[in-house]
């Protein structure tokens, strides 16, 4: 892969998103299916009522940030393709900072690049933007916040942590992995972090595995939490977000608090989706779910985070890959679009797997869209043929639940462990041990 550079890869990327937009565009006019996703709809509605001085949320179905509609405002007065470009370039930056992670981490320039292209060249994630999905813009920035941590910017990492909780709640369950990473060895008054690059990583496996097994150090920067940089990645990060509501709230009432928060929090959807619990919650649509009923689904969820942050948080992208892949996974409610919050975090750890794209990589891969597969057949007999087959659809369900377990365990097993950041003192103590 000589021939082909970053650069060649983006720009080629950059064309062929302009040509999936264009025809979108003739799909819609000329077609019975349409290109564009139906959300992109709702958004361009609520941009143009926000464009009238109105509020977007007399748009039914509207449920995110005030936010979102502004950015898609000129819909109403440049095209209404604004925003697929929009998102299309996020996308395109998405590319980008895994590039440039990758590279400040050392990582060999060809695996750099089949990395880059596991984002750019993946069917699903180059067709999300161009139909009008939101989901990049939130994938370029969880790939910013990580870029500013591992330069050092702490304030601005924080200030971006902040705007995209607001903007998209679902990043909340990286707060404790990213509190835990600020550890006051690593990150020093005034000094730039230092990073664990790939080669000591692949170098290094016997230190590898004893830092997996070293739970005690987890428990020991729970102890030590309250220091500067995680009191001030706390504040910071909470002001953004609690500026962003109030002005929000100020200006939409209790309207933005319960269609843009409140929802998300709550949400019970009875309509079919990939979730093991929508089976239950069509069944039961008509009455309140109990405390304990809401507990029971809750947490499964909370205890698989938990034990994910507490085993990896200190191999950041690793970690957050994994806590995305599970939250989505043991959700109340999963869409197809979800899929991309960890496709854009799969770059980021492929250069420390020791997984074979030929055996293992592939059957991950089979078992995974063969699930997805599946299920899709019975919402198909259910959606479009009006077949009773929703005992068969929560069947499906639980299969493709198991098979993203199947995806956890493999990506856990060969997984080469590998602390983003170095520490004072273990770095010191290992050149040591070298001149000894």
């Amino acid at each position: 892969m000589k021939w082909l550079k970053i650069r060649t890869l983006l720009l080629l990327s950059a064309i062929f998103r302009v040509i999936l937009i264009v025809y979108g565009e003739w799909q819609d006019t000329h077609m019975e299916v349409r290109y564009t996703d139906v959300d992109y709809l709702v958004f361009s509605d609520a941009a143009s009522l926000m464009a009238n001085g109105e509020s977007p949320y007399k748009r039914t179905t509207y449920r995110y940030s005030p936010l979102l509609a502004f950015l898609l405002t000129p819909n109403s007065f440049i095209h209404r393709s604004w925003g697929k470009f929009i998102f299309s370039a996020a996308d395109l930056f998405v590319g980008s900072f895994i590039q440039y992670i990758l590279k400040k981490r050392e990582v060999p320039e060809d695996m750099c690049l089949y990395s880059v292209m596991a984002w750019l060249l993946n069917p699903f994630t180059f067709t999300i933007g161009t139909r009008g999905n939101c989901e990049p813009i939130v994938c370029a920035m969880i790939l910013w916040i990580i870029i500013c941590l591992i330069n050092g910017n702490v304030v601005q990492a924080a200030f971006w942590y902040g705007l995209v909780v607001h903007f998209r709640i679902y990043p909340i369950i990286y707060a404790l992995p990213i509190v835990l990473v600020l550890d006051p060895h690593s990150f020093q008054s005034g000094q730039k972090p230092c990073l664990v690059n790939w080669k000591s990583s692949q170098d290094n496996a016997s230190h590898s595995r004893k830092d997996v097994s070293e739970v005690h150090g987890v428990w020991t920067a729970l102890k030590t939490i309250f220091t500067r940089g995680r009191i001030m990645f706390a504040m910071i990060s909470g002001s953004v977000f609690i500026l962003c509501t109030g002005l929000f709230f100020y200006l939409y009432r209790w309207e933005f608090l319960n269609e843009a928060l409140l929802y998300h929090l709550t949400r019970t959807d009875p309509r079919h989706n990939f979730s093991i619990y929508f089976y239950h919650i069509y069944l039961h649509v008509e009455h309140e779910f109990s405390v304990v009923e809401k507990l029971i689904s809750f947490l499964p969820q909370l205890i698989v985070q938990l034990v994910l942050v507490i085993r990896f948080a200190q191999d950041l992208p690793f970690c957050l890959f994994l806590q995305t892949v599970a939250f989505v996974a043991f959700n109340k409610v999963i869409t197809a679009q979800y899929f991309v919050w960890f496709f854009c975090l799969l770059p980021l750890i492929l250069p420390w797997s020791r997984m074979k794209l030929k055996w293992e990589g592939l059957s991950c891969v089979l078992l995974w869209m063969g699930a997805q597969t599946h299920w899709l057949l019975w919402g198909y007999l259910l959606e479009f043929k009006g077949k009773n087959v929703f005992l068969q659809l929560w069947l499906a369900g639980l299969v493709f639940l198991a098979a993203n377990t199947f995806l956890l365990i493999m990506f856990i097993r060969h997984h080469k462990y590998s602390p983003v950041f170095k520490q004072s003192g273990r770095a010191t103590s290992g050149n040591r041990d070298k001149s000894e």
